[in-house]
């Protein structure tokens, strides 16, 4: 697989997974019938660095020798001033995709961009409990500085909290 910065052009490709997975409302709190219009000015807010995840593999059967895009994510400071050394994330992986790595390998990805960046520690400023990324954050070294108890309302495991995670960099 290739990480790399993404560009304007990637955003069509990135918008399918990214509609699926905050329509799921499992794991990300922004509205699931987020337009989009409005979910490209979020992910690719120029003020963030994006990146994508492409797939080794190109897919012959149709004559397209583009890459599928499977994953993205994006780095930006959560804080301004003299917390602006401060990082925040957001990941998305294809649900099509899953299982394979590719999660681990941009969580690694973006925080070694992230020190190269000068940041000196990464937050979550909201991470689902049930999202099974907790797993992968926790095993890269976060820790989960405190839970606000029933604040998001999962579709399946009704009233849970989310996690304010925190690592140094």
């Amino acid at each position: 697989m290739l990480i790399r910065e993404a560009t304007a052009d990637d955003w069509p490709r990135i918008w399918p997974f990214w509609h699926r997975v905050v329509a799921a409302a499992e794991t990300y709190t922004w509205d699931p019938d987020t337009t989009e219009e409005a979910a490209r000015a979020l992910w690719m807010n120029p003020a963030k660095r994006v990146y994508v995840v492409e797939d080794d593999t190109n897919d012959t059967s149709t004559g397209d020798d583009t890459a599928a895009v499977v994953g993205s994510a994006y780095l930006t400071s959560n804080y301004g001033g003299p917390a602006a050394r401060i990082a925040n994330a957001g990941f998305m992986v294809d649900p099509d995709h899953g299982g394979r790595g590719i999660g681990r390998a941009l969580a690694e990805h973006i925080l070694a961009e992230a020190a190269a960046h000068g940041y000196r520690g990464m937050v979550f400023n909201a991470v689902v409990e049930t999202n099974p990324a907790v797993r992968l954050w926790t095993s890269l070294g976060f820790t989960i500085l405190g839970t606000v108890p029933e604040a998001f309302d999962h579709p399946r495991h009704g009233l849970v909290g989310l996690h304010v995670m925190y690592r140094a960099l």
